[in-house]
């Protein structure tokens, strides 16, 4: 464990002292982007002497975020410690003391030679001597622990590594009596030296900064980078039957299929026809993980009652009996015999079921030319098929530098003043990635630095802020529920929003919609680059489907969609909830969007005004196009005229005017393009203005907690009709915004292709006879279906990928 002393008066606290909280109104709040000028990389790193004290100049890979350095202390083992007189044994453990910071390990019983192997990191910003001691110490039942030697270094000495320097080897030192004016008996084999947090020891570390925690707290406070399951499709195909023998044989059974896997449970129709040899011809799909722990349970049943089903046989099947698929082409068939169901067996049954046994025809496989959506559609971090033979190769490399938080909000009360514990995570395809927590702090500075590879710019990052309430300091729950940890805010990052090879650094505002309202719990920094590896693998990319072939081919309805994306979310929060630390379930539900489908007002309307503003241009055209047939402006009347007649005379120069006047709105729009990625925009979410009775709509359970059966029954229902309505309009809104990104350089690479393509599209035109244009367009639309594919074609493809205002959406 560490402890750390009371700190003298003057000397620099994390825990800041909260009075009494006045939150401003939403509109003192300021809720916009702000760019930042953070020392990354060492930039501007002062040249000093050499040393640890007096700081020198490094490189490191870290290049996003701000170097911070730390003392190391590794300590490995000892040997030939002097035994206890009294007990004539050594229970040893070592003691790190730095200043007012102490840190210990844990006591190795009954060994002269005990080894720890365990790392210390000291912050330098708060050391406030220039002694390191070591001191090895032998635990006493009673009284006090008996000392046994130490060992004191010079801070000036200590060497310095970066990474990729190789690391340093531990020395044999030889204890020394308290005063340090003799050796005694007994060797100590440490490691010490100045690093930064690009070490690979910074991670393992028990930080001095997280002195507090104690017992498994100690655990959840560290850096830690997690990779989600692996997630499959299985798709079971339930065919026929036969031999379907009811218990009352006097009548023919209504049979179903029905199968379950862990907490999932799917049933096929009933049988149209009763038969002892029912057809069904149904698929089933569910989400399994690797590795495949849970079985595959079919049982199939005879509807006796409306109330009432009977077992007429089952069978249990383990995953890894399946084939795996990766194309549309069909799997082999399979008979299964049933185990008869029931209970008191004679052994003459049995027997005879083992000769005539019912049997069921499946066709089962595990499908891996899909991608397993664990995530909203929206903000789809990854679109790659679940197998690992069909992934191209990555396009990108994006590095994110999570800098720090300022002015965050205090979430907890510890010892009569609010607290915060703060710390980052972020997910971007199945890689996700969790900050160490620092402590009683408001502005809190992580500077870690992860990266990810591309393999498809349209896609988001997204990142969140969380307090941790599991720091093994016996945080109390409350209504007698676990502790959670509670979410701070959360920002969204497009990639194909980002420039290529540049570095933005900003400050996103961390917004949460409360009850009460909207409200700003601080600020994140970030320092975002994408780096792009082929220009032609971009452009290839920008005209692929955004999912894998297999969605087209076969595709999933609506409903069997978001169901299966709530039971990979399921899956996902599981598995990465049984990690060390773990990633809690409320910590992946919030990354992932897991209340996005629920009905709100709020968002309604904001889907509509999104609508009535896409539509508000087409207005404003009208309206021109009205004043130049009432003649307001002569001028410009005389020249639509002008520009009528040569273009009636001269069709040949309709679209190549078309073209190139996008292409010059284009170039004009350059000047004013986006020069920051997206944030949450509480104007456009209509989160502002939000009337109080809506909010508690939106933050209403589902179902609802009003108290009369009526009114419940008829606001589930209008609730559930409504959310489909909003997703509608919100998909509507996106198609058009995604019209206004053509030109508007919110996503520079696909304006650049577009432009380009307007440009050599009005090149082309111009030299075409209008008549070859118009015959080949139309012999193309009117082709034979055997020339046609399946797959949406290269310009559905890009439009899909351009971005819409969605990201901004709280």
């Amino acid at each position: 464990m560490i402890s750390i002393k009371r700190r003298q008066r003057g000397a620099p606290v994390t825990m800041h002292s909260v009075g009494p909280q006045v939150h401003p109104s939403s509109q003192d709040e300021d809720y916009n982007l702000r760019e930042t000028d953070p020392q990354l990389g060492g930039d501007r790193w002062p040249n000093a002497r050499r040393g640890w004290i007096g700081g020198e100049r490094f490189s490191s890979t870290y290049d996003l975020v701000e170097q911070m350095f730390y003392l190391y202390v590794r300590v490995v083992k000892a040997k030939d410690l002097s035994p206890s007189t009294l007990t004539s044994s050594c229970d040893p453990y070592v003691e790190v003391k730095l200043g007012n910071y102490k840190g210990r390990t844990k006591h190795i019983e009954k060994k002269t030679n005990p080894e720890w192997n365990q790392v210390y990191a000291f912050s330098k910003d708060r050391i406030q001597s220039s002694v390191l001691e070591v001191i090895v110490k032998d635990k006493e039942m009673l009284g006090r622990d008996d000392y046994i030697g130490r060992v004191a270094f010079d801070l000036n000495e200590v060497p310095t590594r970066v990474p990729p320097d190789s690391p340093l080897a531990p020395q044999w030192y030889r204890l020394e009596d308290r005063r340090g004016e003799g050796k005694v008996r007994g060797d100590i084999m440490l490691a010490v030296w100045m690093g930064t947090q690009a070490d690979e020891a910074f991670s393992e570390a028990w930080h001095s900064d997280a002195a507090a925690v104690s017992g498994e707290g100690v655990f959840n406070v560290r850096s830690k980078v997690y990779v989600s399951p692996k997630l499959w499709y299985l798709r079971v195909n339930a065919i026929e039957a036969q031999d379907v023998i009811p218990s009352d044989r006097n009548r023919l059974p209504e049979v179903f299929v029905k199968a379950q896997m862990g907490s999932q449970v799917l049933r096929t129709k009933i049988c149209p026809t009763r038969t002892t040899t029912p057809l069904w011809n149904e698929d089933l799909v569910f989400v399994a993980a690797e590795p495949f722990e849970e079985q595959l349970t079919i049982t199939v049943e005879d509807r006796v009652h409306p109330s009432r089903d009977e077992v007429l046989g089952k069978i249990i099947l383990p995953l890894t009996l399946f084939e795996k698929r990766l194309d549309h082409r069909p799997v082999h068939s399979r008979w299964f015999n049933l185990e008869k169901f029931g209970f008191g067996m004679m052994e003459a049954d049995r027997r005879n079921e083992l000769k005539f046994s019912s049997r069921i025809h499946l066709r089962i496989s595990l499908e891996g030319g899909y991608h397993v959506l664990d995530e909203s559609t929206l903000y789809s971090s990854d679109q790659r098929p679940t197998a690992r033979q069909l992934w191209k190769q990555p396009i990108g490399v994006l590095e994110v530098g999570i800098l720090g938080a300022q002015g965050l909000l205090p979430m907890k009360m510890r010892d009569g003043r609010g607290t915060t514990d703060a710390y980052c995570v972020a997910k971007y395809g199945q890689k996700w990635v969790r900050t160490r927590t620092i402590l009683d702090n408001f502005s809190p500075k992580w500077n870690e630095q992860y990266t990810w590879e591309i393999y498809d710019p349209c896609t988001v990052i997204t990142l969140g802020v969380f307090d941790n309430c599991h720091l093994g300091g016996g945080e109390k729950a409350t209504a007698g529920t676990a502790a959670r940890d509670s979410r701070i805010g959360k920002v969204r990052i497009r990639l194909s929003t980002l420039e290529a090879h540049r570095i933005y650094t900003h400050s996103h505002p961390l917004l949460v919609l409360h009850p009460h309202g909207v409200k700003k719990m601080g600020e994140l920094q970030l320092a975002v680059r994408f780096t792009s590896l082929s220009l032609a693998n971009m452009v290839y990319i920008y005209g692929q489907p955004l999912l894998p072939k297999q969605h087209y081919l076969r595709p999933f309805i609506v409903n069997q969609v978001e169901n299966l994306r709530y039971q990979a979310m399921s899956i996902v929060a599981v598995r990465l909830g049984r990690a060390e630390p773990p990633l809690r379930k409320e910590v992946v539900e919030y990354m992932l969007d897991v209340d996005s489908h629920m009905w709100s007002m709020r968002r309604s309307k904001a889907n509509f005004f999104r609508i009535m503003s896409l539509f508000s241009g087409i207005i404003t055209m009208g309206q021109w196009f009205s004043q130049v047939c009432h003649w307001k402006n002569p001028i410009t009347s005389i020249l639509v005229h002008i520009l009528f007649l040569i273009l009636i005379c001269y069709p040949e120069l309709i679209l190549p005017t078309l073209f190139l006047y996008m292409f010059l709105i284009g170039l004009w729009n350059y000047r004013f393009r986006p020069r920051h990625p997206p944030h949450m925009d509480t104007k456009l979410s209509w989160a502002e203005v939000v009337h109080p009775d809506e909010l508690d709509e939106e933050f209403d359970t589902f179902p609802t907690s009003r108290p009369h059966d009526v009114v419940k029954m008829r606001y589930d229902r209008l609730r559930s009709v409504a959310g489909r309505i909003q997703t509608v309009v919100g998909d509507i809104a996106t198609q058009g915004e995604r019209f206004q990104s053509l030109l508007s350089w919110r996503d520079p690479r696909a304006t650049s292709f577009f432009v380009v393509f307007s440009l050599c599209s009005a090149v082309v035109l111009y030299a075409t006879p209008p008549k070859v244009v118009a015959m080949v367009t139309g012999l193309y639309y009117l082709r034979h279906p055997k020339f046609r594919s399946k797959l949406p074609s290269v310009p559905s493809n890009f439009f899909k990928r351009l971005p819409a205002r969605t990201d901004s959406m709280l």
